[in-house]
């Protein structure tokens, strides 16, 4: 008999367990409250795709237009699990998927939880710097792209990437396949046997989320099968309750974000209609929510602000659409109450790759709290609003949030950075906030890092890309904050003696370094020098100011 590696002793081996060695308290307090057990998320998966088989999800694309049943795609993950089986993938293996709100992705979702792989979800816009990181720091086995993807072939990604000493296939969605690589769909069409039923601990890691931070690389966070379900039973519970009734529902974050993948998930848990889409373009989206008659959604604020300015433009309606929770980036209170004015009840939510729902207000909450503050803690989530010691600060102060929950990740793939914890299993989000009355508040960010559609970008990152222009003396990167749009890259820059920059010679230079193209500065000012502390630290709070009245 062959004999295969459990998931639980891969973890281990491979230091995968987590914080909760730790914290043995908190995860039998989890379990007790029913956040936790011993169930899998393939497990649960399996179980609502098969008793929801005739839901529909519908994959709104340009380039791949498509419409399945839940029950196609359970089936046709099972097929494209047996044939990665008899390739050599088991339990614990890297799958790192880099592909757009497609078939093909939400099968290698299912057939990596059916394995118990690992599941890599990768934002489809990353450049071949990123991806190659990703790729070799998880020691992916498998890498899955599309064909072609916004103007780019797979042979053009994959010429791109270097390294890739531990990876073995090269899987493509699409039907143009460069050398070397196979078709996802024709690894469905295979013939292969069912894999034995595996022994799959809840407590191992199912899924790496790459976020970038204050570092210049993506930072790996791990999630296990109990942090991904106890998403489902708090903040997908309460979503679920705010459905406007058997109204198709909307997905428009990327197949990459934390939140496409957890979408994905839990379809089997929303409406008998889900819309996905593999770009977002706003009017497309009103006119599918116009079409379908869909009642809710969720998105970053981009998403919203340009779905109201299309309505206050008189191009829509939006009539049927009575929900929408906004999050994943600072959140204007006026575009909450634009939204307000049209019939649509925005909720703010807070959250992170790390910790993906923290907070969440209620359509049946008063337009202040849905407003100006990112509502209340979800069940079983707690929060704390520390000092630089990790103190807790008086009541209404203003300080660090820490947050704690049976959704929290057990720690990030790099070791050294699982200094974010405090004693207890509180995790140092970098953010800063209050609480008033049991809502919080996220009034600064204090991690150095822009929040663009919805996406992670580190100033640090963006920085070092700019200073290896030859042009460039040196350079400081920050948030340029507008109404209704989410943030912008903003870059200021000291020249050289006797040279010149123009925004187009960065996009040019950003373009030749390979990185995502939403790390590409959108604004650029020249200053003479950089302000500074006196210990030499670039003061970028002036810099935000100088934006802040109109530089």
């Amino acid at each position: 008999m062959q004999s295969v590696l459990s998931p639980s002793l891969y973890a281990a081996a491979m230091g995968l367990r987590g914080t909760y060695e730790g914290s043995a308290i908190i995860k039998r307090r989890w379990e007790n409250e029913g956040f936790h057990s011993d169930v899998t998320l393939g497990a649960v998966m399996a179980e609502g795709f098969r008793s929801r088989a005739d839901h529909r999800k519908i994959y709104r694309s340009a380039q791949r237009p498509e419409e399945r049943l839940l029950g196609e795609i359970d089936h046709d993950g099972l097929r494209l699990a047996a044939s990665l089986w008899q390739r050599g993938l088991r339990p614990g293996d890297r799958v790192v998927v880099q592909l757009p709100n497609w078939y093909e992705n939400d099968l290698l979702i299912r057939a990596a939880l059916r394995l118990g792989l690992v599941l890599v979800p990768v934002i489809h816009i990353y450049g071949a710097k990123e991806v190659s990181f990703i790729v070799n720091q998880t020691n992916a086995k498998v890498l899955a792209i599309p064909d072609v993807f916004a103007g780019v072939t797979a042979a053009q990604r994959l010429a791109a990437l270097d390294g890739l000493v531990a990876l073995e296939h090269v899987l493509i969605a699409g039907d143009d396949l460069p050398s070397g690589t196979e078709s996802i769909r024709a690894l469905v069409r295979e013939d292969a046997p069912d894999p034995p039923e595996l022994v799959i601990d809840a407590d191992d890691v199912c899924m790496i989320v790459y976020t970038s931070g204050t570092t210049s690389d993506p930072k790996g966070v791990l999630h296990t099968h109990n942090t991904l379900l106890a998403e489902k039973g708090g903040a997908a519970a309460v979503r679920s309750k705010q459905v406007a009734g058997d109204r198709p529902d909307l997905q428009l974050f990327p197949a990459g974000h934390i939140a496409g993948a957890l979408g994905t998930m839990f379809l089997f848990s929303g409406a008998p209609v889900t819309v996905a889409f593999d770009a977002f373009d706003a009017e497309q989206a009103v006119r599918a929510i116009d079409e379908l008659g869909s009642g809710s959604t969720s998105g970053a604020t981009v998403f919203l602000s340009r779905m109201v300015d299309i309505v206050e433009s008189g191009q829509a309606s939006l009539s049927s659409l009575e929900h929408f929770i906004v999050g994943a980036a600072t959140v204007p209170p006026e575009i909450v109450e634009r939204a307000d004015a049209i019939g649509i009840k925005a909720t703010r939510c807070y959250g992170s790759s790390e910790h993906p729902t923290v907070t969440l207000s209620m359509p049946s909450d008063s337009l202040w709290v849905r407003a100006y503050t990112d509502g209340p803690a979800l069940p079983g989530n707690e929060i704390r609003i520390v000092d630089d010691d990790g103190n807790d600060v008086n009541d209404g102060d203003v300080g660090e949030i820490a947050t704690r929950g049976p959704e929290l990740f057990v720690g990030y793939l790099d070791a050294s950075l699982n200094t974010a914890f405090l004693p207890g299993g509180w995790f140092r989000t970098g953010d800063v906030g209050r609480l008033e009355d049991g809502f919080l508040i996220v009034t600064d960010r204090k991690k150095d890092i822009i929040i663009r559609g919805g996406e992670n970008i580190s100033a640090s990152e963006v920085e070092g890309v700019l200073d290896r222009h030859l042009a460039v003396l040196e350079s400081a990167v920050v948030a340029k904050t507008e109404s209704g749009l989410g943030e912008r890259v903003c870059a200021f820059v000291v020249l050289r003696e006797g040279e010149t920059l123009t925004l187009n010679d960065v996009r040019e230079h950003f373009a030749l370094a390979g990185v995502a193209r939403q790390k590409t500065p959108e604004f650029l000012f020249q200053i003479e020098e950089l302000p500074r502390t006196a210990s030499g630290k670039v003061q970028k709070e002036l810099l935000r100011q100088r934006l802040a009245e109109d530089l």
